[in-house]
């Protein structure tokens, strides 16, 4: 455990040097990855290691009894990502002005670093903000369009991008086209081509959602991409759900734009996020909320937050950190398989169907299922009253059933609970139907 006393050094390391941040993670944090075969295993082998796993999930604080499959929506932190806020938030208790402002905001610029490596871009592309939703608008808003100029997206997009599309049209007289993507699908080019289509002389953006949300659908963001630049057309990603799940660096995706909420799969406090402009384009994207140069050329601009939490911001490194004693395609293998095991134990119930590809090239972590004849809301209030799951009821424009979410500190049979469940409630509704007909 980390004492008071080694705290505060750390912490004066920090401030003397703005690439030294201190990470909190304890004497006791034992990872298994020191035998002699630990490089040697494929991403596939690591993910069905269930001792490897559960040390994963002993580092989680996640409720033994209730069964949360909702980590679409926000994710839980690993302990030494916990107690490195908490420290950070003591700290800067004893004199908020000073410790704030003089000395934890002093590691920014580390921290900066750390996450730029992560994404496998510049560091002065990045900005540190509180989710992907902020970010997005940072663009949306900043972005110089003028009346009559068009913005492609799709009625699959997330409520809070779509609203602030709308904001824009209702106030500055730009025009959106609306794709309806029929999901789930298995063809990169239908769905590309479906964004070319919708191009015109006057379309200047694409809004593209790299996973979408609400049936863990990836879209070909890359393909779309090269499309758009042939095209003179600028092109945002929302990343909300890809980043630090998917193994991919950031430019791999040919975006211009893209942010992300870092307590998602990076695990990081919540209200942490994180924007990326690639460097030409910074200079015109206004800042959302003004400095003195908000048409500059510096990706720090977009940081005029005022107070935030500097203690939740600090305490990213650390979430970094534990990501990276797992290892990005570990992750995300061990996240897919988890996604399969239950999908593969409920395709064959009757009047069960499922609405995501099992391919990892067309979907991560996140599946959707529906029940014949039930609606989202009553499948969900079942799962939660009678089985203690957690999870989401969708009814969201053509796409209607329950988001499935498990994390990597999930095992196999917390998801054989799930796949009981789901059986159980298809086979009432079955013999409910039965009784009614006879």
């Amino acid at each position: 455990m980390t004492t008071r006393r080694s705290f505060f050094r750390q912490t004066a390391v920090a401030a003397t040097s703005a690439l030294t941040l201190p990470t909190f993670l304890p004497d006791s944090f034992a990872h298994p990855l020191t035998g002699t075969d630990a490089g040697l295993k494929s991403a596939a082998a690591w993910a069905t290691d269930e001792d490897f796993w559960a040390w994963v999930k002993s580092e989680y604080t996640v409720s033994p009894n209730l069964l949360n499959l909702n980590n679409g929506g926000v994710c839980p932190q690993p302990k030494v990502v916990q107690d490195a806020h908490i420290r950070f938030y003591q700290y800067a208790n004893e004199a908020p002005s000073y410790y704030m402002w003089r000395i934890l905001d002093q590691g920014r610029e580390a921290l900066r670093e750390k996450l730029a490596d992560l994404a496998g871009c510049s560091a002065e592309e990045l900005a540190i903000n509180r989710n992907a939703t902020e970010g997005l608008n940072t663009v949306i808003f900043g972005l110089n369009l003028k009346p009559g100029d068009e913005v492609v997206l799709t009625k699959q997009d997330y409520p809070n991008m779509l609203n602030a599309w709308k904001q824009r049209e209702k106030r500055d007289g730009i025009k959106l086209v609306y794709l309806n993507l029929d999901l789930p699908s298995e063809n990169d080019d239908a769905i590309t081509e479906q964004f070319v289509k919708a191009f015109t002389p006057r379309t200047k953006v694409v809004h593209v959602t790299h996973l979408v949300n609400w049936v863990g659908q990836v879209l070909p963001v890359r393909k779309i991409a090269d499309e758009a630049h042939k095209r003179g057309i600028e092109v945002i990603a929302d990343g909300a759900h890809s980043f630090a799940l998917f193994d991919f660096k950031i430019p791999d995706l040919g975006a211009d734009y893209y942010a992300t909420s870092l307590h998602k799969w990076l695990c990081a406090p919540f209200g942490s996020g994180m924007l990326y402009i690639r460097q030409p384009k910074i200079k015109n994207v206004w800042a959302l909320l003004s400095n003195n140069e908000p048409d500059g050329t510096d990706i720090r601009k977009f940081e005029s937050l005022g107070t935030r939490s500097f203690a939740s911001e600090m305490a990213i490194g650390t979430a970094v950190d534990f990501h990276n004693s797992i290892g990005s395609a570990r992750k995300f293998a061990r996240a897919h398989y988890l996604k399969n095991y239950w999908m593969e134990r409920v395709k064959d119930i009757p009047g069960v169907k499922l609405h995501t590809s099992f391919k990892p090239e067309h979907a991560g972590a996140v599946a959707l299922f529906s029940i014949d004849g039930m609606k989202p809301g009553e499948i969900d209030g079942q799962l939660m009253n009678q089985h203690k799951i957690h999870t989401v009821g969708i009814d969201w424009e053509n796409i209607h059933g329950i988001r499935v979410t498990p994390h990597i500190y999930h095992t196999p049979k917390d998801l054989d609970r799930l796949v009981a469940a789901i059986d159980s409630i298809a086979g009432k509704r079955a013999l409910a139907q039965k009784q009614k007909k006879s």
